[in-house]
């Protein structure tokens, strides 16, 4: 098994069409012999969407991952000082997430794990899904691509024409982009096609 004896936190931010895509992920990283730790963050503990209820996302999680949820900055700041996983990852990471992580805003538990991880020089592994990864948050692109220990999942234009910004990550390169990250890889190539479908 890849993974396994590998510590990884699992970070949730409010994508909410794309939550049904990560957790087959999570699953894929559990196969492989890591221990998944949940963290939620505050919308994705509290808010209820026609694609699922805060409470029953919350339910699968922790059923998947054997794992209570971190929920709270309180609950997230051990990451750093008791060096409580080996990488972080954040999918679905949102723009403003992303945003908040690049610009050094840590007001949320999901932000806070990510910022503790860095501050122990450990990998954090994004996989952006935002509508304005070409527009207000390419920069914060730009600068993740450019930062030490953040490594990013290989990502397309989900709808060049109709959403000709928005970018969204391969969530099904989760697995391998972890592997790299561990070893202090950035996986190739990170700029992907857009599928035929999407054009």
């Amino acid at each position: 098994m890849k993974l396994c004896g590998i510590k990884v936190g699992f970070c949730f931010t409010g994508s909410f069409c794309t939550l049904a895509k990560v957790l087959p992920q999570v699953k894929k990283l559990i196969d492989e012999g890591a221990e998944v730790i949940p963290i939620f963050s505050y919308s994705v503990a509290t808010f209820d969407t026609r694609f699922t209820t805060s409470h029953k996302f919350r339910m699968e999680v922790e059923q998947l991952t054997g794992h209570k949820v971190i929920d709270t900055i309180v609950g997230a700041e051990p990451i750093g000082p008791q060096k409580l996983v080996d990488v972080i990852v954040i999918a679905p990471c949102t723009g403003n997430s992303l945003a908040k992580l690049i610009n050094g805003i840590i007001d949320t538990p999901v932000i806070m794990a990510a910022k503790a991880q860095l501050r122990n020089q450990r990998p954090v592994v994004l996989a952006i899904a935002t509508n304005d990864g070409l527009g207000n948050n390419a920069k914060n692109i730009g600068m993740a691509l450019n930062t030490k220990n953040i490594y990013m999942v290989p990502f397309f234009q989900d709808g060049p024409t109709s959403k000709s910004n928005s970018l969204m990550a391969d969530m099904d390169k989760i697995l391998d982009s972890v592997y790299y990250a561990l070893r202090g890889q950035q996986i190739q190539p990170v700029l992907l096609q857009a599928s035929v479908e999407n054009r």
